[in-house]
């Protein structure tokens, strides 16, 4: 990554950080749009990037979370600052159509808190979390050790951190997705630097029924996490390893810029081509390019030639009023 450049270890940062938070979310039954992520990213690391739209709250107020923890890796976790997050995750005060308390450690006034799924009335309790009256030492205890962990190895650090914390689960709401949130903080810590190559909230999502089987044995089991933090460094190398399709998708837009931008291109050409390039839904016609960049069907078309001619585009198979048109990627 080092030897790419500042430009494309930025990219690479903002679809690492933009998988990150879409997958983390998904974990919980949450779907975020991805554009939405990515231009909440852009804009608060400041990057100038094409296609940027409007957020929802919700989406900032996760990814607030995200970046406070991996970009201030070194400032200490206090209890103030977990609450800021909760309290970024769910701005409205809710949780779906259900209001939950925010900013603050749960009561348990609803009942034990409990990890459970299934249909109502017929629900399997994977895990009941200690009572509220215990959750303030708890998590002092637990803030305490994440300051000064000793000498432990720091990936040891980061998956007892992310279990520990989901196994006190402090709030009513949101545990799963701090928990990793504190983890990819402390793999932060480990590298000394807040950019991310790898995802490992994408990669617990791809082994989602893993993750809780390991967690459910793990929190029913004596104190033995030996199975939990070989499941946890597992996870962290196929993360990395992963991390192979976001750094070839970048190369492969980098490339295509260079072979296809040795001539000046318009902003319109521009926009549509990182739209593109960024995974366009559906097919490229020439009514969408003039809607998307705001100019005539006949501007549109002329643009497209232009394209098809500097090797960027092609028609494809088809035609009429139907014909459509893609990227040549090579």
């Amino acid at each position: 990554m080092e030897a790419l450049g500042f430009d494309l270890r930025s990219e690479t940062h903002l679809r690492t950080l933009t998988e990150d938070v879409v997958k983390s979310s998904e974990i919980e039954g949450e779907t975020l749009e991805p554009n939405q992520v990515r231009s909440s990213i852009a804009r608060r690391l400041g990057m100038n990037v094409s296609g940027l739209v409007p957020a929802d709250r919700n989406v900032d107020g996760v990814v607030e979370m995200m970046l406070d923890a991996t970009g201030n890796y070194s400032q200490v976790l206090t209890e103030e600052r977990l609450f800021a997050w909760h309290a970024s995750l769910f701005p409205t005060g809710r949780s779906g159509m259900s209001k939950i308390q925010v900013g603050c450690w749960r009561d348990d006034s609803n009942g034990p808190m409990q990890v459970a799924s299934g249909p109502v009335g017929r629900e399997k309790v994977h895990y009941e979390a200690p009572p509220a009256s215990r959750v303030p030492d708890e998590m002092a205890k637990f803030l305490s050790w994440f300051k000064k962990p000793g000498d432990m190895d720091p990936l040891l650090i980061a998956g007892l951190a992310h279990l520990w914390f989901v196994t006190i689960h402090p709030f009513e709401d949101g545990n799963g997705r701090i928990a990793r949130t504190i983890a990819d903080m402390a793999l932060a810590r480990s590298e000394k630097t807040e950019q991310r190559f790898y995802s490992m909230s994408a990669q617990i999502r791809r082994k989602h029924k893993g993750y809780y089987d390991t967690l459910e044995w793990t929190q029913k089991g004596e104190i033995d996490v030996t199975r939990w933090q070989d499941w946890f460094l597992t996870c962290l190398l196929d993360a990395i390893e992963g991390a192979q399709e976001i750094l070839a998708a970048v190369l492969e837009k980098a490339r295509f810029w260079e072979r296809v931008a040795r001539a000046p291109l318009n902003e319109r050409q521009i926009k549509i081509l990182n739209r593109l390039l960024d995974g366009f839904e559906g097919k490229l016609t020439t009514s969408k390019w003039a809607k998307i960049a705001k100019c005539s069907q006949d501007t549109a078309y002329r643009d497209i030639l232009n394209l098809i001619d500097r090797g960027a585009l092609q028609k494809d198979p088809g035609g009429g009023r139907s014909t459509s048109y893609s990227l040549i990627i090579k």
